[in-house]
């Protein structure tokens, strides 16, 4: 079985191609890097948070004195992570969790121990995931795209809301943030998605462009008809979620092309992409204008997909489609119960 996490928008190697033609352009492309405020006081999880677009946010989100989680599979990430940012601020607050999210039963032990042990999260980053690649399965026998992209952020989400709810219960504290790295690439989801069955779920004869455009569509579905409609709005809770698109970013995610489709096309896929996308600086971009800025919740921007910086989506009508948002949150709930017994799920009403 292939590696469940092996590159993402989170799990990109930083320092791939540094001199490529996009770090070139850094300074005359690209969105404006977005100002952050100090965060100090601040408790952010980074999923993905070691590597590529999900260090980028996590250094940036330290520099700017929040206390960052980082969580990935190896622990040499995470400790070369955390000695790179110490090097530009010896007073970081950063730490490592290792955790295979392709693996409901590591995700509930992992993501449990931060409810219970922290006293508040205001922001929740989820970055780690599988890039376009060939089919295959993760730990608990669901397709990687699918079961580490989306499940497994479902079920991170279920692991600490009732701390973003009693953080959101604290006086003057901006309302806690969850952010979802999805893609464009939501577009190439098959035209046949229900999210009816882990049958369904499971086609191995599914190419890698529409797995991968299935799980960023699960993204920006969970977030609008799933966090908003289903848990927010019912629970009045004061938390905003939303779902971001990074960019064609320049990690080592780019290399899966040529695993999924082997040959010329993948190599010119591979090329293509490295050649003219954004750093991994850049790629963060969208995630940490979408976790601080105060536009957010001026124009109660819940449940959004934005394209860019301040640009919302134009979503395709299946990402608009909130009966197969009601689907996926059903799914999604039932196969977290099918791995991990009737009661793994925290219940969303819950406060830590």
């Amino acid at each position: 079985m292939a590696n469940t996490q092996n590159s993402a928008h989170g799990d990109g190697n930083r320092n791939m191609d540094s001199g490529g033609l996009q770090s070139i352009l850094h300074k005359f492309v690209g969105p404006a890097q977005p100002e952050l405020e100090d965060l100090s006081g601040w408790v952010a999880v980074v999923t993905g948070g070691a590597l590529g677009i999900g260090y980028e946010v996590s250094r940036a989100l330290a520099m700017a004195n929040c206390r960052v989680i980082m969580v990935n599979r190896k622990e040499e990430q995470g400790n070369e992570a955390i000695s790179n940012i110490k090097k530009d601020a010896p007073h970081a607050q950063v730490e490592w969790k290792e955790c295979d999210l392709g693996h409901l039963a590591s995700v509930r032990d992992v993501f449990s121990e931060i409810r219970e042990r922290e006293s508040r999260l205001d922001l929740l980053i989820l970055s780690a995931g599988i890039n376009t690649n060939q089919f295959g399965r993760d730990a608990d026998g669901i397709d990687r795209h699918f079961g580490v992209n989306w499940l497994g952020h479902f079920y991170v989400c279920n692991q600490l809301w009732p701390l973003l709810r009693k953080t959101s219960k604290l006086t003057n504290t901006p309302p806690p943030r969850v952010v979802m790295e999805s893609s464009e690439m939501h577009r190439f989801a098959p035209s046949n998605v229900h999210f009816a069955t882990l049958d369904e779920i499971n086609d191995e004869n599914m190419d890698g462009t529409k797995l991968y455009g299935r799980s960023k569509l699960a993204m920006i579905l969970g977030t609008k008809y799933g966090l908003v409609e289903r848990v927010i709005k019912p629970n009045q809770d004061h938390v905003f979620a939303l779902a971001v698109h990074p960019g064609v970013v320049n990690t080592a995610m780019q290399q899966q092309w040529k695993y999924a489709y082997p040959g010329l096309i993948g190599k010119l896929l591979t090329c293509t992409n490295t050649a003219v996308g954004r750093d991994p600086e850049q790629g963060a971009y969208s995630a940490l204008w979408a976790a601080t800025s105060p536009e957010i919740e001026e124009k109660g921007m819940n449940g959004f997909y934005f394209s860019d910086l301040g640009t919302p989506g134009k979503e395709t009508s299946q990402a608009s489609d909130p009966a197969l948002g009601a689907a996926l949150w059903e799914l999604s709930e039932r196969l977290v119960k099918e791995k991990l017994g009737e009661n793994a799920l925290v219940d969303w009403n819950a406060a830590a």
